[in-house]
C-alpha cells in the first residue's frame, strides 16, 4: 500500500519531466531548423561560385556542383575588367584606418567626458548624442564639397578622415564603460607621476579590452559594407571597395550577369567579418554587457 502511495506522489514530477524533455527535444529541433533555414543562403553562395556558367544557367538548379569551378575565383584576380584584388586591398586600407580612427579618436573624446567633471559637460555630451539624429543624408552634401574643395575626390582619403574626428555612438558606449572604472586607479596612478594622457593611455585603455573589441568589430563591418560614401566620392576603377566594384561587375560590360563570379566575390568579402566575429566574439558579447554595468 505504501509503495502505491510512493508511486502517486512521484507520478507528477514524472509527468514534468517528461514534459520537460520533450519542450527541449521541441526547442532542440526549432534551433536546428532555424540554423538550416540561415545556412542555406550560405550554401547557395559557395555552391554557385564553383559552377561553370553552364550549369550555372541550368535548370533545375543544382545544390552540389557537378565541377567544382576552382577558376572563378582566379578569374577575380586576373580579369583586368574586374580588378578584384585591388578593390579588396582598397576596402582593407579603408576598414584598417576606420577602426584605428575610431578607436583612439572615440575612446580619447569618451575618456574626457567619463573621468572629467566640467559645468557644460553634460550639456556637451547632450549635444553630441544629438548628433546621431542626423541622418547621413543631411551631411552628405555639405561633406562632399568640402573634400572636393580640399582636391581629395576620387580619393580614398574622404572615407578614412572622418573617422578620426570621433563617433557619437562609439563615444556613448566607451563613456559608459570608462565610467564604471574605479577612481582609486586614476588616484593611485596620480601619485605614481602619471600625468592625464599616461591615465588614459597606460591606465583606461589596456583595460578597457572588451569594449574597445566591440567599437573595433562595429566599424570594421560598417566600414567593409558602406556603399553610399564610395559611390559619392570614387570615380576610378582603381580606387573603388569592394561594395561599388561588385555593384559594377553586373554592369552592362558582361553579356550575361556572372553570377558565380558574384557569388565568388561575394564569399571572399565575408570571409574578413566572419573571422573577425569568431575570433573576437567572446570579447564582443562581453563588451556589450558590460557597457551597461557601473
Amino acid at each position: 500500500m505504501s509503495q502505491l502511495a510512493l508511486h502517486n506522489d512521484n507520478a507528477p514530477a514524472v509527468r514534468r519531466k517528461i514534459k520537460i524533455d520533450i519542450v527541449s527535444i521541441l526547442g532542440f529541433l526549432v534551433l536546428i531548423a532555424t540554423t538550416v533555414a540561415m545556412l542555406m543562403p550560405l550554401w547557395f553562395m559557395l555552391s554557385t561560385s564553383l559552377k561553370t556558367t553552364k550549369e550555372m544557367m541550368a535548370y533545375p538548379p543544382s545544390f552540389i556542383p557537378q565541377h567544382f569551378a576552382w577558376e572563378n575565383f582566379k578569374e577575380l584576380f586576373v580579369n583586368s575588367e574586374i580588378k578584384f584584388g585591388q578593390q579588396y586591398l582598397n576596402s582593407v586600407i579603408v576598414a584598417v584606418f576606420t577602426v584605428i580612427g575610431t578607436v583612439f579618436s572615440s575612446s580619447f573624446v569618451a575618456f574626457g567626458f567619463a573621468r572629467y567633471r566640467a559645468r557644460l559637460a553634460p550639456f556637451l555630451f547632450m549635444l553630441l548624442l544629438s548628433t546621431l539624429m542626423l541622418p547621413y543624408p543631411a551631411i552628405m552634401i555639405p561633406q562632399f564639397l568640402l573634400f572636393t574643395k580640399l582636391g581629395l575626390h576620387d580619393s580614398l582619403l574622404p572615407l578614412i578622415l572622418p573617422n578620426f574626428f570621433a563617433s557619437a555612438y562609439m563615444v556613448f558606449l566607451l563613456k559608459q564603460f570608462f565610467s564604471g572604472l574605479p577612481n582609486e586607479l586614476y588616484d593611485a596612478g596620480r601619485i605614481d607621476g602619471c600625468r592625464e594622457f599616461r591615465l588614459y593611455w597606460n591606465l583606461t585603455l589596456p583595460l578597457s579590452g572588451p569594449v574597445i573589441s566591440t567599437v573595433a568589430i562595429f566599424s570594421f563591418i560598417w566600414s567593409w559594407n558602406d556603399l553610399l560614401a564610395p559611390v559619392l566620392y570614387l570615380d576610378s576603377q582603381e580606387n573603388f571597395t569592394l561594395p561599388i566594384g561588385m555593384a559594377a561587375m553586373l554592369s552592362s560590360k558582361f553579356r550575361i550577369a556572372p553570377w558565380n563570379l558574384m557569388m565568388a566575390a561575394s564569399l571572399l568579402s565575408v570571409v574578413p567579418i566572419v573571422t573577425l566575429f569568431a575570433v573576437a566574439q567572446k570579447r564582443f558579447v562581453q563588451g556589450i554587457v558590460l557597457t551597461g554595468i557601473k
